[in-house]
């Protein structure tokens, strides 16, 4: 299944860069990353829960045998696994213990355990409150938008890299479950304070959308900020929901990814059926196809940057192929694989490179990404709405 970007040690800087796009809702709202086979299977349930005989080129029994060797010494069977798998030369080869796959599975479906904020890390190093979620632990504990985390459980983070503020947010294997306690250091203004929160299970909102002007006629801006379960069928309505000829810029930058049945979905809202991605699996050639019916009249501007990977470069490729909609950013991250799940002994999951995905014209994402058809950088937005008004989609 493409996308799922988790190396473990000895590759700990990979590590903590999945885990950042993983669990991104307990420091941002996004949730998930992109994968093919739980994104890839049939081409209609794309979220199989298949365990294949090999992964990548490194046979599963190889991988089963290096876990019984290590545990029968004594060892840890996962870090046994994860050597095989780093030695494999798969830039996104991942191993997750039991407890970590069944996270990943739940972001996957749209919840997390975590204390509800969004945040961000600021040029001096400070970690600022971006977002709270609406009834989540931090909202009833008075945690506000712009306040400044400065420790948890007592640890400073300022400076720290936002994977290890992210670990410590979530707590290790005996912290991290719902009801656990997390203690936060803040301050406000020249306030300063302590805060107790129970971490909780909490549900990502993958999909906003708001109106760019007062008139019947504005520009309807929709912001996905991963494709974890119901985020395509959120967007068919919202794109259903859009008023008269009123034009729509589709926000996919910073959207890490997730299941790429639910990017098929969303792209159903702007075809009319047809060839939305082809990939393969061990060699053996497959497509996805959008649903019939989608709206192919209303002008549409897909807003895209570095951040834009896996699932949302497919939806974004396969608008761009089909001159459904005209891309405006940067370059996307170029993550086109697709990966599929093998169950070790002892519970852990490896996951390997099986194949990659196209775009319909036939045009390869991994290591190269989609360029926009316009240009632009923090402005994008501001670009966007224009090129959307020049194609008749309101202002």
């Amino acid at each position: 299944m493409p996308g799922r970007t988790y190396h473990l040690k000895p590759r700990g800087i990979h590590r903590g860069a999945a885990l950042t796009l993983v669990f991104a809702s307990v420091l941002a709202t996004a949730a998930a990353t992109g994968s093919l086979p739980r994104e890839g299977g049939t081409g209609t349930e794309i979220k199989a829960r298949a365990v294949s005989s090999t992964v990548g080129s490194v046979d599963r029994e190889e991988i089963a045998e290096a876990v019984a060797d290590a545990e029968a010494d004594g060892k840890s069977g996962a870090d046994a696994a994860e050597e095989v798998v780093s030695r494999s030369g798969d830039r996104w080869g991942a191993v997750y213990d039991e407890r970590e796959y069944e996270e990943l599975e739940q972001a996957l479906d749209g919840t997390y355990t975590g204390v509800g904020i969004s945040a961000r890390r600021s040029a001096r190093g400070e970690v600022t409150v971006t977002a709270v979620k609406p009834g989540g632990p931090a909202d009833r504990a008075g945690v506000r938008e712009g306040d400044l985390l400065r420790t948890v459980d007592g640890r400073p983070v300022e400076r720290r890299p936002v994977a290890e503020v992210v670990a410590l947010l979530r707590g290790d294997r005996t912290k991290a479950a719902e009801g656990s306690s997390v203690i936060l250091g803040l301050s406000r203004g020249g306030h300063s304070w302590t805060t107790t929160l129970r971490r909780a299970r909490l549900s990502t909102d993958p999909v906003s959308v708001r109106r760019l002007g007062p008139a019947p006629s504005s520009a309807v801006l929709i912001k996905v900020a991963a494709f974890t379960k119901g985020a395509g069928t959120a967007v068919r309505e919202a794109v259903d929901e859009v008023p008269g000829e009123a034009g729509i810029l589709l926000d996919l930058r910073a959207n890490a990814g997730g299941l790429v049945t639910e990017a098929v979905t969303a792209s159903s809202a702007f075809l009319d059926g047809g060839l939305v991605a082809t990939y393969d699996v061990h060699g053996e050639q497959r497509a996805l196809y959008a649903e019939p019916g989608g709206d192919t009249e209303r002008p549409v501007v897909v807003l895209v940057d570095g951040g834009t990977m896996s699932a949302a470069e497919l939806l974004t490729g396969a608008l761009q192929d089909r001159g459904r909609a005209v891309t405006v950013g940067s370059r996307t991250f170029g993550k086109g694989s697709v990966q599929m799940p093998s169950k070790l002994p002892g519970g852990s999951v490896a996951e390997l490179t099986v194949g990659h995905y196209r775009t319909p014209a036939g045009r390869s994402v991994e290591g190269s990404g989609i360029t926009p058809d316009v240009g632009a950088g923090p402005e994008a937005q501001q670009r966007g709405e224009t090129v959307l008004s020049g194609i008749g989609g309101g202002s």
